[in-house]
């Protein structure tokens, strides 16, 4: 825990003192940006840049890295752990970094098949991974499935443990099967997620969502943190036999940014007590760290601020360092993840990380601006 406080200290040193928040208080110290590894086609050269860009982001401050199983089919994690193994013959530590990977999107390693339902027979049905009825679009949902996807994670990034693992878009199912059935398959999912926990392969895990923590509250997509939680009880008591087990399912990631401003303005999650609270509000309030996705809104953003902050952010020099402090100074926001591909755009990510966060009623004014 004191390594990345170290971190700070040293790695982190020309960063803004804003820059880094505490980690659920157990002292981890995490930066408020974070590198994302989606986009980009699936060849060498994209791989190459993903190296590059994950050990100089690690060796200038940014401690956070965000990759999926099927990000680019597999390479994106594979990637990410040349530029860790990379990072770490630079001087930082592996207990000074926080690595995210994903789960329940198909990792489909040589390129998409042709015939789909051909291919999950043999790769997954016949290796016992899953069932049919797992299976929705080109999302897995089952216990063995997900802990293959944890095993493949930790093997591709060359890592004992992965700080945290996310089910993705677990939404995905409900228009298939309900979203009474999928808290079903969701709960045994977490016992699999507990039990990595029990094994040390995984520190913390959650949900990432594209519309679930967006929805309004009667939308049959909308996931419910609270609920969640619940889950999450259930399956950490059973794993560890013992009813004052305390579950581990503390990280969750959603789109947010100056289009999608649902996670700071829908009021849709309860938190216990008779509160309403937006979701990232509601997260901060359940001991729920979260990471914003889609900061520049697939790179739209980049080209485009809004007008608002155009004008409170005159100082930064492009639209996509704008963006980049919108999300990270966006009250209860742990991490937002920026996701790039091209080396050049890091300098961008690192010169917000040298900027202090925006001031709150500064912050807040943006959103009376365009009411």
């Amino acid at each position: 825990m004191m390594a990345t406080k170290q971190y700070v200290t040293t790695i982190g040193k020309d960063c803004a003192a804003g820059h880094y928040s505490d980690f659920l208080n157990v002292h981890l110290q995490l930066s408020s940006i974070g590198i994302g590894t989606f986009p980009g086609a699936p060849v060498d050269e994209v791989d190459a840049n993903y190296a590059e860009i994950v050990s100089e982001a690690l060796t200038h401050g940014i401690n956070v890295i965000d990759t999926g199983t099927h990000y680019r089919y597999g390479r994106s994690v594979a990637a990410v752990g040349v530029g860790v193994r990379r990072a770490m013959e630079a001087g930082v530590k592996r207990e000074q970094m926080f690595l995210v990977s994903k789960g329940g999107f198909l990792s489909f390693r040589d390129g998409r098949p042709d015939d789909l339902q051909a291919w999950f027979q043999t790769e997954v049905v016949a290796k016992g991974l899953g069932r049919v009825e797992d299976l929705t679009q080109a999302h897995c949902i089952s216990p063995e499935y997900i802990g293959f996807q944890i095993e493949l994670s930790r093997q591709l990034m060359g890592v004992e443990t992965l700080d945290a693992f996310l089910i993705d878009q677990p939404e995905v199912h409900i228009p298939a099967i309900g979203k009474d059935q999928l808290n079903r398959k969701l709960e045994k999912v977490f016992m699999v997620l507990e039990q990595a926990v029990k094994d040390k392969k995984i520190r913390y895990y959650g949900i990432s969502t594209f519309n679930g923590f967006r929805a309004e509250t009667d939308d049959p997509m909308f996931q419910s943190i609270t609920s969640m939680q619940g889950h999450a009880e259930k399956a950490a008591r059973a794993i560890w036999k013992d009813d004052q087990a305390k579950h581990q399912f503390k990280v969750v990631q959603m789109p947010f940014n100056q289009v999608m401003q649902e996670g700071f303005t829908r009021f849709s999650q309860t938190t216990g007590q008779g509160n309403i609270g937006s979701t990232i509000q509601a997260a901060h309030q359940l001991g729920v760290y979260l990471m914003a996705s889609h900061t520049l809104f697939k790179g739209h953003l980049a080209n485009q601020a809004m007008d608002a902050v155009m004008q409170s952010m005159a100082m930064l020099p492009n639209h996509a360092q704008q963006a980049i402090q919108f999300n990270r100074s966006t009250p209860g926001v742990g991490t937002t993840l920026v996701g790039i591909s091209t080396p050049a755009h890091l300098q961008d990510v690192l010169a917000v990380a040298r900027t202090e966060p925006m001031e709150k009623t500064a912050y807040l004014k943006m959103y009376q601006r365009t009411e």
